[in-house]
């Protein structure tokens, strides 16, 4: 029997340390005319579950249109705005504008209602990430908090500037046994990936911008939406930004879900 925490992938080579995968991989949905959706995990993507991570997508929202009143159960999601801004509104009373560069983590426990809406003139875009709540936070009641990348402690690897999301050192308060990294690259500027841990693997996504990703073995041009995948025996990769534009990417450090089989 499988739990809502084990790893489900198919149809894609996970067998090596190491793997580069275009965006094209994994689908784009259009299910409405407002909404366009690329679900790198979850869905319908080879990648249909990490560990207790369900689900880690971009979805872009036209202009006055969003997602109406809606329930979860046993679940937390954080919310990165990319671009623009989305109004959030749940059944805790809590309310408010989630601004490009913000994160919002929500706690489901075991029911909340909430509304996500572009209020605005502009397009919004938006990373989505749902877990699986760890069990030992099931009788916790529904919360959610906001965060600032500006606000929360930087860290450099090369050019890198890097900020931890979720995990010891995380600037929020998360139930799940995973880390999560923000990583932005000025233009031009190169980093080393980081690698994960013992007992972790490694689900990297390109969220904006472009560059080059090269191994000693390989090169390829990143454009948004690529994912890596690595196990810490990878070999370190070098991340380069393009010359015109910074490049973000956000490095989910889970528990193991690569098969070297």
């Amino acid at each position: 029997m499988t739990t809502m925490f084990e790893s489900i992938i198919t149809n894609v080579s996970i067998s090596e340390d190491l793997h580069f995968y275009k965006a094209e991989t994994f689908p784009t949905i259009h299910p409405v005319h407002w909404l366009t959706s690329h679900f790198a995990v979850g869905g319908y993507s080879p990648l249909q579950r990490l560990s207790g991570m369900l689900t880690a997508h971009m979805t872009q929202i036209a202009p006055r249109n969003g997602f109406q009143w809606h329930p979860h159960r046993g679940l937390e999601i954080f919310t990165y705005v990319i671009d623009g801004e989305l109004y959030h509104e749940d059944t805790t009373g809590g309310k408010g504008v989630i601004t490009a560069g913000e994160v919002q983590r929500m706690f489901s426990g075991n029911f909340i209602q909430h509304q996500e809406l572009n209020l605005t003139d502009k397009f919004t875009r938006v990373i989505q990430i749902w877990f699986v709540a760890d069990v030992e936070h099931a009788g916790l009641p529904p919360h959610y908090e906001q965060t600032k990348l500006s606000d929360m402690q930087t860290r450099s690897v090369g050019d890198a500037i890097i900020q931890d999301i979720i995990g010891p050192n995380g600037a929020t308060d998360a139930h799940v046994s995973a880390r999560l990294t923000s990583s932005i690259l000025p233009a031009g500027g190169s980093a080393s990936i980081e690698l994960p841990r013992s007992g972790e693997n490694l689900f990297l996504y390109f969220v904006d911008g472009n560059g080059r990703f090269q191994t000693s073995s390989q090169q390829n041009e990143i454009d948004i939406y690529d994912v890596v995948l690595a196990t810490p025996e990878a070999e370190t990769a070098v991340i380069t930004a393009s010359d015109k534009n910074p490049l973000n990417y956000l490095s989910f450090y889970l528990k193991p879900f690569m098969s070297k089989n």
